[in-house]
């Protein structure tokens, strides 16, 4: 039957086509707040780091009241590497928004979480943000979504239902409308549409229960939290369920706690029945995949696969001549105790001690997904060092090299196309498309990983700042066998001690510098990058030898130029494998591993 009284949707989109400024309006226009009630924009980013990069980095749920109908909205993360969140919450989902900026149409992660979304079954209704964008052009953004469906291989259901249900949006503004020029100002018409012609979750109310859990949440106080959908049955407070794992391993636990999602938060309830979204506390350590079924009549789902990682990072105790002077927490114990509890936490990732037990490995889907952990972390005051992100290879059945490809997209001025292709060429990327518009050419790649760690500044230099780039996963292709790393040496301090004016005046000349004036600096610290090929070991301290010939006021001033300046990801692409990134809440630098110069020469002879 179904529950005419719920509607399951999930909201998908590219990264920053507005999924969480809409559900702001749709929160508002169903009376989630008072009249005047003061909310800040993007309520549902509630992490520091989502409000400071402007994407959704954490699947997050909400509900709404409008008509009598309870909507259960999934605002998922648009960035690809947090795709496993996409993955997995689509399946409490029966229809998704596919939302859709009227200026960019479609992008290259709109492909992959449509993807999902057409694969998973659900019907999307499209609806196309920005509409006041200067530029617009909603008509041919509609028009590309429904190509792209149909590339996608979506069926004629899900075909003939996108083409009849588009619904034309500004989310800043907080209006919907049905046709783009018709006027209407508030969010109804897309409420409507939701209520009226997205379908009821089809369950079986007085079935055995079967309720799987697709997102872990944590709390200090009762632990793990299982959240999922509810497929059949009831669950009650105090239920004796039994648990099947996703390897088959069943063992039985009590349900002691039971949420529902109401607006913006959870409400503590006896029961939920079939077709609602449930947080459930009392299975010790739930897994993604768990189901949650009747002991005398238990049903099976299908389990649920997590994509594996892609990158690998290993986390060690920092060893840097200024350790502590910034942040508070620097042991090795401590290190990995924190690591081990983001296990808990996070099961996208996969965390493991090394042999040796001198580090930590964790894995992880891209440079972004791993990087928001270490900025987490330096601001909880911790000092630590990571390496080289090292992509994770695996064999095929005949034991041939598999390594992650992506798909990459760059738009770029017709002038500067073929700078372009030349430097994927360079880092080992195949071109699979170009496109040539009226000023601007789309080009598409299939690249290696590994070549894409550093290409992002490289694409910026050659096109002048002018080009957009974006990559996605793709799947495991054959080896493509060694790719060029970084060209340029490193400047490198000899000594430890603050840079001074003048020796950075005659380096610059030699390259581009990563500090400037009173930089605390340390003997084996990269300094700057030198205009070829080989490291050079400079004295940032140097100053000018006074004589009594003249006094040192006559000196001309060192006219500098900016330092260049790295941000967490930039530095993790740029470093090789001889160097590390060190990490502490106020500063990045990056470093030799082997601080030393001769203790560097001595196993650059044994590595030969």
């Amino acid at each position: 039957m179904r529950v005419e009284n719920l509607r399951d949707i999930a909201i998908i989109a590219h990264v920053d086509h507005g999924k969480t400024t809409l559900c702001d309006k749709l929160l508002r226009a169903a009376g989630a707040f008072r009249a005047n009630q003061e909310v800040q924009e993007r309520v549902l980013d509630s992490n520091d780091q989502e409000r400071e990069r402007g994407i959704t980095i954490l699947a997050k749920n909400i509900s709404i009241d409008y008509n009598g109908v309870k909507i259960n909205i999934i605002d998922t993360p648009g960035h690809a590497d947090f795709g496993g969140e996409v993955e997995r919450v689509l399946r409490m989902a029966d229809g998704a928004l596919l939302l859709v900026d009227a200026f960019e149409g479609p992008m290259p992660q709109t492909r992959f979480v449509l993807r999902h979304a057409i694969d998973t079954g659900l019907y999307v209704m499209i609806v196309i943000n920005k509409i006041d964008r200067p530029g617009a052009d909603p008509e041919k953004a509609y028009n590309d979504c429904l190509d792209l469906m149909a590339d996608l291989g979506a069926t004629d259901e899900q075909l003939e239902f996108a083409m009849e249900h588009v619904v034309y949006c500004s989310g800043v503004n907080g209006y919907a409308r049905l046709d783009p020029e018709d006027g209407n100002m508030d969010m109804y018409p897309l409420l409507d549409m939701i209520v009226n012609d997205l379908p009821a979750p089809e369950v079986d109310v007085d079935g055995p229960l079967a309720m799987q859990c697709v997102t872990i949440d944590h709390s200090n106080f009762v632990g793990r939290i299982g959240i999922g959908r509810v497929y059949s049955g009831t669950i009650h407070t105090g239920d004796q369920i039994l648990v099947v794992k996703n390897d088959g391993e069943r063992k039985t636990a009590t349900v002691k706690q039971l949420f529902t999602f109401d607006y913006l938060g959870r409400t503590e309830c006896s029961e939920v029945e079939a077709g609602d979204i449930a947080a459930v506390v009392g299975v010790d350590n739930t897994d993604i995949g768990d189901v949650y079924t009747d002991p005398e009549n238990p049903v099976e789902l299908d389990p649920i696969e997590i994509d594996p990682p892609t990158l690998s990072i290993v986390f060690e105790a920092s060893t840097s001549p200024l350790v502590g002077r910034d942040g508070d927490i620097v042991g090795a114990r401590q290190l990995k105790e924190r690591l081990f509890n983001e296990r808990e936490n996070n099961v996208t990732m996969r965390i493991e001690e090394l042999p040796d037990k001198s580090g930590v490995e964790v894995s992880g889907r891209g440079i972004l997904h791993l990087s928001v952990l270490m900025e987490t972390m330096r601001r909880e005051g911790y000092e630590f060092q990571v390496g080289r992100p090292r992509v994770l290879f695996k064999k095929d059945e005949n034991g041939n090299l598999q390594e992650p490809i992506e798909q990459a997209v760059v738009e770029c001025p017709d002038e500067y196309a073929g700078k372009v292709i030349e430097v994927f060429g360079n880092a080992g990327g195949t071109m699979t498309s170009m496109e040539t518009g009226t000023s601007v050419t789309h080009l598409e790649f299939r690249i290696p990983t590994r070549g894409i760690m550093g290409l992002k500044n490289r694409i910026l230099n050659v096109t002048h700042g002018e080009g957009v780039f974006y990559h996605t996963f793709l799947e495991y292709g054959p080896y493509a066998g060694e790719i060029g790393g970084r060209k340029n040496g490193a400047m490198i301090a000899m000594t430890t001690e603050k840079a001074v004016a003048y020796a950075l005046g005659t380096l610059q000349e030699r390259g581009a510098l990563f500090v400037e004036p009173g930089t605390e600096c340390y003997e084996g610290m990269l300094v700057g990058e030198r205009n070829q090929p080989g490291d050079m070991v400079v004295n940032i301290a140097r100053t000018k030898n006074l004589g009594n010939q003249r006094s040192s006021t006559a000196d001309i001033s060192v006219q500098l130029v900016p330092p260049r300046t790295f941000s967490l990801e930039e530095a993790l692409e740029y470093i090789i494998d001889d160097e590390l990134v060190e990490i502490t809440p106020k500063n990045i630098r990056m470093r030799k591993r082997l601080l030393n110069a001769t203790d560097r020469k001595k196993a650059a002879n044994r590595a030969k």
